[in-house]
């Protein structure tokens, strides 16, 4: 019924009258622009947006209209790896550009990008570039007469940052990762047991790596690192990289290098980023290919250089701006590997033979890039490079295949880096070479050669007039492994995972075998900083049972057996180069005799628990008496002027004082009598 009267109600109306879609007048509309256009209007161009992308570079050449261009494809190679360049304008004055220009980036992401890193970039020795955002110049043209007091930055201290070299028993610390990485622990190395300084569970991700002087402590993390320190192991920096799974430091501790296989793009490299420790900002993004062979930056011994090798390119970057040394990279044909010296801004690179050109080994100082040494090699198969840890001698390793001669040969060239013109001396090997590693203070070598079962160990000196000796060779050793200790003379040669965890102690000095044992299956050998003590282990990640780290001497005893559930990683915490000279050293040597007597009664007295709680009573006790003393003489100086006012400005604190207003009195008391009659005497 009611359909048939809406029906009627259309008929009547009339077909030209146009219906009326106007709003009640007391209709009141409720719903805002942000509910009905929110994403069209989110899209709404900002006044700003424009000017936030434009930064303006100052300090660039004044050239004329013939190399202009030049000028602006070098520009544009600069500052096109902070993002898209969607305009540029050089202003011109006189025939020439006036020394600013000004680039609009596609968003101001990348304009902030492009101040971060290029601001103070160094073009040639007359133009460094000073870079600032466009809407800059409004802020500081802005800027009040009235002085505002900058608000105070809380202050974070993280504790003394080397506070475990203080260790009253230079006791050092090493990290535990256990219970298949849940667990992650620092410990102080005791004779007796470890010491427990920290532990938490879920510490890290992965797992742990030291920074090379001992000051950081770096876990890994799917967002990114975390670097820890301090006595109580704060937290101290954190660098976001999603997906990081390497982490390198440069030697000098200041900048970290992160690795991801996931952040990389085109426009924004991402892949690898340098960062400074102590600020948390990123310096530079680089892009990464691969990561098998990592690190792929090498770093200089003093951070101030560091280096990559691509496809016939050797790029090397100085800091803190992390760009190319003298604004480009050297072009070596089929470089295939090179090296930092260890003491020395000198890098060592070999190319392979091409057709009749000899392959060879190039040294070379930075960053004047002067080839101080060359040396031609020929039938070069392939090369080693192996500094020594001053980075007084280079070695070589050369596998050859001399004509006429079947299969392969190995010499070993030795590059004398501390003489002059550098001498180079040959140590031929007929057997192939399992492993090498240089002596680190001081001239010797080790040497694994031959094929198993008739494994050989030889040690050779680099003697001072230009030959070098074959000290000692051992016979049907099973190692595959040679682990130095830090402080040299001593030597683990270790037969690790297939070898069964055969283990040899050497004293290098007369190449006698201290010692010969053996951790079953072990996987890993680690030097403690000071060479005291060795740590062989069986870890989790490469063997499923019988997981546990044991202590040695450096003469192989025995000390202690640490089972770990699921242990992992153990990783000695390196200590910073000492602040003594060379001769401060050779007299500590000198007097070692004497202080050793100390140490012998600490050990004496450390080797039972009930002695250890007695040096324990016996320090607390010592440590208040020193507090108590200290109380009392400063008492005793803030009751000084009260005992002047007392005595008539007449000072008593010195014997000697006030000599000139002493009175000398002589006193006689009587002491005793004795009466003897002579008589007597008869």
């Amino acid at each position: 019924m009611r359909d048939t009267e809406n029906m009627a109600a259309e008929a009547e109306f009339d077909e030209d009258e146009e219906p009326s879609f106007s709003d009640p007048e007391d209709f009141v509309d409720d719903v805002s622009e942000d509910e009905l256009l929110g994403d069209l209007l989110k899209e709404r161009p900002q006044e700003a947006d424009g000017i936030d992308s434009v930064v303006v570079v100052d300090n660039v050449p004044q050239v004329g209209p013939e190399r202009l261009e030049k000028l602006k494809n070098v520009i544009h190679k600069i500052f096109s790896k902070f993002g898209k360049i969607t305009n540029e304008f050089y202003p011109v004055g006189e025939g020439n550009t006036k020394g600013y220009i000004f680039l609009e980036y596609s968003c101001p992401a990348h304009a902030l990008e492009a101040v971060k890193n290029a601001d103070g970039y160094k073009l040639d020795k007359q133009h460094t570039f000073r870079v600032n955002i466009f809407t800059d110049f409004d802020k500081y043209m802005n800027i009040s007469d009235e002085w505002e007091t900058p608000e105070k930055q809380p202050f974070k201290d993280f504790g003394n940052l080397r506070h475990w070299l203080e260790d009253a028993d230079c006791r050092d610390q090493y990290s535990v990762i256990f219970e298949s990485g849940e667990r992650t622990g620092i410990f102080a190395s005791d004779i007796k047991e470890p010491i427990v300084v920290e532990e938490r569970a879920r510490w890290t991700e992965t797992y742990v790596r030291w920074s090379p002087k001992g000051t950081y402590l770096a876990t890994f993390h799917q967002r990114g690192i975390a670097l820890w320190g301090g006595e109580k192991f704060k937290q101290i920096q954190r660098f976001s990289h999603q997906g990081v799974q390497l982490i390198d430091f440069s030697p000098c501790e200041k900048y970290l290098v992160t690795f991801s296989p996931l952040m990389d793009t085109k426009d924004d490299p991402q892949a690898i980023i340098i960062w400074d420790v102590l600020t948390g900002q990123k310096k530079r993004g680089f892009h990464c290919e691969s990561s098998a062979h990592w690190p792929i930056f090498k770093w200089s011994h003093d951070g101030k250089f560091f280096a990559r090798m691509t496809q016939d390119t050797l790029s090397i970057y100085e800091t803190p701006s992390m760009g190319l040394l003298d604004k480009k990279s050297l072009k070596i044909t089929g470089i295939k590997d090179f090296s930092w010296s260890p003491g020395d801004n000198i890098i060592a690179f070999w190319v392979p033979e091409d057709k009749d050109i000899p392959a060879r080994v190039t040294l070379m100082q930075l960053p004047s890039r002067q080839e101080i040494r060359v040396r031609n090699l020929f039938n070069v198969v392939d090369c080693k490079l192996h500094w020594q840890k001053n980075g007084d001698y280079l070695c070589v390793k050369v596998d050859r295949t001399p004509k006429g001669t079947p299969g392969v040969v190995t010499n070993f060239e030795i590059f004398r880096m501390r003489e002059k013109q550098v001498p180079v001396d040959v140590v031929e090997m007929k057997e192939g070479i399992i492993a090498f590693a240089w002596e680190p203070n001081g001239s010797k070598f080790a040497v694994l050669h031959g094929e198993s079962p008739r494994i050989n160990s030889s040690f050779y000196h680099v003697k001072s007039n230009g030959k070098i000796e074959l000290i000692k060779t051992f016979d049907k050793q099973q190692a595959n492994s040679i682990f130095w200790s830090p402080q040299g003379q001593f030597l683990v040669l270790a037969g690790l995972r297939s070898m069964n965890g055969a283990l040899a102690f050497v004293d290098t000095s007369d190449c006698t075998m201290m010692n010969i044992a053996e951790h079953y299956m072990a996987s890993d050998v680690e030097w403690d900083p000071t060479g005291r003590y060795v740590v062989t282990s069986v870890s989790w990640w490469s063997h499923k049972v019988d997981n546990a780290f044991w202590l040695w001497t450096f003469q192989g005893r025995l000390l202690q057996k640490n089972n770990k559930d699921r242990f992992c990683q153990l990783l000695w915490r390196p200590r910073p180069p000492t602040l003594l000279n060379v001769e401060e050293i050779k007299i500590i040597k000198k007097d070692l005799k004497k202080y050793s007597k100390i140490f012998e009664q600490k050990d004496r007295l450390s080797q039972s628990k009930a002695s250890k709680e007695l040096v324990d009573r016996r320090r607390t006790m010592i440590e208040e008496y020193h507090a108590y003393r200290e109380n009392a003489q400063k008492i005793y100086q803030e009751q000084r002027l009260l005992r002047l006012d007392l005595r008539e400005g007449v000072d008593t604190d010195e014997l000697d004082s006030n000599v000139e207003d002493w009175e000398e009195e002589t006193i006689e008391f009587f002491v005793t009598e004795e009466i003897i009659r002579l008589g007597e005497q008869a």
